[in-house]
């Protein structure tokens, strides 16, 4: 290490301490500019704490995808109380065809318009024992029977295709079996 003649007034040489070696002394009192963290771009500028506009537009991002799953989740009432009546419907008419088929009796149902609101239907043919129900759950239901007056029912397996268009306000639904199968709610809707 190279050194000043005795009695020269020059300094003696400094040697530039590693960064990468640990120190004792604190950062504020290290000689030199304080070493760069990994998210620090510019030398002299400290980092100010707060948002990037990435993570506001993921945050806005995630509270709009949250919205809208809530508001499809929430269904209009009425469509909801329809769904209800028409596999209550379907469950009943199925429960009436077997009965029909077991006792070897000719039974329908019969929607009964003569009703101040409609909300009224019956099973006709069926045996006494066991009295299904006769009206609508929820007040205002409607039920009208494409291309004739009644459901047939049985007593034969095969009853023909048949549609039944349920209503409830501004909502409609239809029923609807080929014969064969159970009746179950159709995709598409029948004309009023």
């Amino acid at each position: 290490m190279p050194t000043s003649v005795p009695g020269s007034r020059a300094a003696p040489y400094r040697q530039v301490a590693d960064r990468t070696a640990p120190s004792s002394t604190p950062p504020s009192r290290r000689e030199g500019p304080a070493p760069l963290g990994p998210f620090c771009f510019e030398r002299g500028r400290s980092h100010t704490r707060g948002f990037t506009l990435i993570e506001i537009i993921i945050v806005v991002a995630i509270i709009a995808i949250a919205t809208a799953v809530a508001s499809l989740a929430l269904r209009d009432p009425a469509a909801s109380k329809l769904e209800q009546e028409a596999a209550r419907l379907a469950s009943l008419l199925e429960s009436a065809r077997a009965e029909a088929r077991a006792s070897g009796v000719a039974a329908r149902w019969e929607p009964l318009s003569d009703q101040a609101d409609g909300s009224a239907f019956r099973f006709v043919g069926l045996a006494a024992g066991q009295p299904l129900p006769s009206r609508w759950i929820e007040p205002g239901t409607s039920a009208q029977v494409i291309g004739a007056r009644a459901v047939v029912l049985g007593p034969e397996p095969l009853i023909g295709a048949q549609r039944i268009v349920l209503r409830l306000g501004d909502h409609r639904l239809t029923l609807a079996t080929d014969g064969l199968g159970p009746f179950a709610v159709a995709d598409g809707n029948a004309p009023p």
